[in-house]
């Protein structure tokens, strides 16, 4: 896990505040102590301060959805190998961003060292995290970039983009020069990995928006009933439709469903990201005709890793992190690198 050590002064100037910030936490938590004169909590506190446990904050996207509670799953499992101190939040719902603005101020209150976070809108938590730099905490963000990238001090995630490319690719090369008819099922508006998956499947593909090609687009959220939604409108708009892209695999699934009640689901493509051991079934079944498979995981270990790395070495974080992504599919095409259902239900995620 590459690092660079930070400048002296910076060093410094971070351990004072998360000290400042944790001790700060430390008084709050014992304020009817200090009434009743049995404790004090001043410069020379140690509750928290260096030497204590390392405190680590999970916030994901919504506590439900399987990807979330793998990257849960991860992030406790390094916490336990690492003897850290662990607290999670999460949005009530995908795109809830006014709760995980809450969850980032209760956690600096409490006093962590690091924060990881997959934002649900890249722009409009900026300015929580921001505040929460400033303070001495590590963020980190995990699966999704925040708008700027710069808004955090490190990203551990899939290659969105590269994910996209790979199932474009793949289309493109199944289609085997027949005119494509492709519905377009995407995520919402302003958030990240919805936009680089998209874009990527459009390079994987040699084509852009304004291609007559693309002759539906719709925003599902990533919800299975939506994506049964937004490909029925599609198929409104567009009957001989023979290529779908979706933003996830609960989307492909409910996409499958709409197309299987209008007898279209063997004429169609079904192509996604994510990987999931759901997702790898209906790969093997042959209702997805492959996925980019990623790994929620990994980021939360990796993530963990380093903030633990960061209180203990005094070293910063910066730039990218590749978790990594591979092609599943049970119907290679020539010329592409995938690995087949085995191989990605016994990695689904892990």
């Amino acid at each position: 896990m590459p690092s660079s050590a930070m400048p002296a002064a910076r060093v410094r100037a971070r351990r004072t505040a998360r000290a400042t910030t944790r001790r700060t936490a430390a008084c709050a938590a014992s304020a009817a102590l200090l009434l009743a004169g049995l404790t004090a909590c001043g410069e020379g506190a140690q509750a928290g301060d260096d030497g204590g446990p390392v405190k680590v904050g999970l916030i994901t996207k919504t506590d439900t959805n399987p990807f979330f509670v793998k990257m849960k799953e991860g992030a406790k499992k390094s916490a336990e190998k690492h003897d850290v101190e662990l607290s999670t939040a999460a949005g009530k719902f995908d795109g809830d961003n006014e709760g995980q603005v809450t969850a980032v101020e209760n956690m600096v209150a409490a006093g962590v060292d690091g924060i990881m976070i997959t934002p649900n809108d890249s722009e409009a938590i900026v300015p929580a995290l921001e505040q929460a730099r400033d303070k001495g905490v590590l963020v980190l963000a995990l699966d999704s970039p925040t708008e700027p990238k710069t808004a955090t001090d490190a990203l551990y995630a899939t290659d969105n983009h590269k994910a996209g490319e790979l199932i474009g690719e793949y289309a493109k090369a199944r289609m085997k020069g027949k005119k494509a008819k492709i519905a377009m099922l995407d995520l919402a508006p302003g958030v990240a990995v919805g936009t680089l998956r998209h874009d990527g499947f459009l390079k994987g593909y040699g084509i852009k928006d304004s291609d007559p090609s693309v002759v539906c687009s719709q925003h599902t959220q990533g919800d299975r009933s939506k994506g049964q939604t937004a490909m029925e409108n599609c198929l409104q708009k567009a009957p001989d439709i023979n290529v779908v892209y979706t933003i996830n695999e609960p989307v492909a699934l409910g996409a499958y469903k709409a197309l299987k009640s209008k007898g279209r689901a063997e004429d169609t493509l079904i192509v996604s990201v994510d990987g999931g051991c759901t997702g790898v079934e209906a790969v093997k079944s042959g209702k997805i005709a492959a996925t980019s498979q990623q790994y929620p995981l990994v980021m939360a270990e990796q993530g963990v890793e380093a903030v633990v790395q960061h209180v203990e070495k005094d070293t910063d974080l910066k730039g990218y992190y590749d978790t990594g992504v591979n092609l599943i599919t049970d119907d290679a095409v020539q010329g592409q690198a995938a690995k087949d259902s085995t191989f990605g239900l016994d990695r689904c995620w892990g």
